[in-house]
């Protein structure tokens, strides 16, 4: 896969100073490198309202390991920034200057820029969200109102997760009455009530892990997580009887995080019972990937995140160039009333099916349903990844079907999703690959017949597995006949 143009972003945060190294598409940029360092430099801004020395030696050392790296790969693309910690700091143009004494040139974000490339990482990741964001991190709470595509209000709150604690201590109730008092402060935040909230940083997502494994969700994908808020204070009371081992043992629970989800869950019950959100929303995308967004052009910005992914991971390996799209343009003429939320998963799907070739033929079928589900897409729920997977394992031969599907989508998606597979399937036998055969057939269905019509120089292909294939279909869509009939 070609990494494409890399980008890097150097973080510097109140928990963590972060290095990611971008590649992929511009508009759904994959990680191709992430080094983070618990530096805790909020701490001491937080205790005495300044870096403590071994706070700053430390970032500063993890930053001059990112500098000779980013150095050595070649990537000169770099934009360092730093947020609540250094921005709060008396002492932040001492520690500026050191920066610059290691050749980064470092911008302090204002609390409202901070907001702002958080609004928008999650408008990049989730094209139409329409909600608050609520960015936590270590210094700092970021509220965004985000709606069609825009950040519409941002404000940044003295509420990070290191600043939690002292407030919890003053009292029971203390964090829930200090955050609704904060949120009746912000107008446009309250009245935000019965729409999404989407959770955005490493403290959300932990707690997001621990909802995932206390309620059997099958699939460990955090993007796009949904939980109901009426789940926030139950969470909340669960977390507060856990010890450090049972949360170290959640799957994937950073070591780092473990002492801050009790705060992080009580943080999130007071917002819930302060915003009355209707769902909270995962969200991978945040600040970095904001950023990033900022930076496109506007054309660039409305492209769809599923298909920029999808069409850089697969572009390369389609068995014949262009199959892909000939694909997605031949099914058209049988899925002819879709919406184009359903077309976007189709095209998705088609794309991927040309790169089968590549996985061994015992597993192709598993291998295709893996790919929909644990592939590094963007833009989709994990109901629609078992959609996509559902078509892929069908498309690629699969039989019986994967239980896991059937825990994340509703048997009527699925039944469009094996429909699509069995198109794929058919096409594939007819073309071979060949995208210049599909464009000399197409399939028409009415209520009694499927006909595959091709031109009649392509009479030699018509043969028993084709016909096959053509019936499968058939009885999928509920057409009682099929046949095989020239242009």
């Amino acid at each position: 896969m070609n990494q494409g143009h890399r980008r890097a972003i150097i973080d510097i945060g109140s928990n963590s100073v972060r290095l990611v190294i971008f590649g992929g598409a511009a508009r759904t940029p994959i990680v191709l490198y992430n080094e983070k360092l618990m530096a805790g430099l909020g701490r001491g801004v937080i205790a005495t309202g300044a870096l403590t020395d071994a706070g700053m030696e430390l970032a500063l050392s993890g930053l001059a390991r990112y500098t000779t790296i980013l150095r050595e790969m070649g990537v000169d693309d770099v934009d360092a920034v730093a947020t609540a910690a250094v921005r709060d700091a008396t002492n932040r143009d001492d520690f500026i200057l050191r920066t610059k004494n290691i050749g980064l040139d470092v911008r302090i974000l204002t609390g409202e820029e901070e907001a702002l490339a958080s609004g928008l990482g999650v408008i990049s990741a989730i094209p139409d969200a329409d909600g608050i964001v609520a960015d936590l991190g270590g210094g700092s709470l970021e509220l965004v109102r985000v709606h069609s595509g825009a950040v519409e209000e941002r404000i940044s709150l003295p509420l990070g997760i290191l600043k939690v604690p002292d407030i919890r201590a003053d009292g029971t109730g203390k964090l829930r009455r200090h955050v609704q008092q904060l949120i009746a402060g912000i107008p446009w935040a309250w009245r935000c009530n019965g729409l999404p909230l989407y959770l955005v940083g490493g403290s959300w997502r932990s707690l997001s892990r621990i909802h995932m494994q206390r309620s059997g969700f099958p699939l460990s994908v955090l993007g796009n997580y949904a939980m109901p808020p009426d789940d926030a204070r139950p969470l909340a009371d669960a977390v507060a009887l856990m010890d450090k081992a049972a949360i170290k043992a959640v799957p994937s629970m950073p070591s780092s995080r473990v002492s801050m989800v009790g705060d992080a869950s009580a943080l999130l019950a007071a917002l819930v019972a302060a915003i009355s959100p209707s769902q909270l929303i995962t969200c991978a995308f945040g600040l970095r990937e904001g950023l990033l967004y900022q930076a496109l052009d506007d054309d660039e910005r409305q492209k769809d995140p599923l298909i920029e992914g999808v069409r850089f991971a697969s572009e390369s390996q389609q068995q014949v160039r262009g199959y892909g799209r000939a694909l997605l343009d031949w099914t058209d003429g049988l899925f002819t009333q879709e919406e184009l939320h359903w077309r976007r998963l189709r095209h998705a799907v088609c794309m991927l099916h040309g790169t089968g070739w590549a996985s061994n033929p015992d597993f192709r079928a598993l291998g295709g349903e893996e790919l929909a589900l644990h592939g590094n897409w963007v833009g989709i729920t994990a109901r629609e990844r078992a959609i996509m997977g559902m078509a892929l394992f069908v498309g690629m031969g699969g039989g019986l079907e994967p239980p896991i599907l059937a825990q994340l989508a509703e048997p009527e998606a699925l039944q469009r999703a094996r429909q699509w597979g069995l198109a794929i399937r058919l096409a594939q036998r007819l073309s071979g690959g060949a995208p210049a055969i599909l464009a000399q057939s197409r399939l028409d269905a009415s209520r009694e017949m499927l006909r595959l019509c091709v031109a009649p120089s392509l009479e030699p292909l018509d043969e028993p597995v084709l016909r096959r294939r053509l019936s499968a279909l058939a009885t999928a869509l509920d057409v009682p006949g099929a046949s095989i009939t020239a242009l």
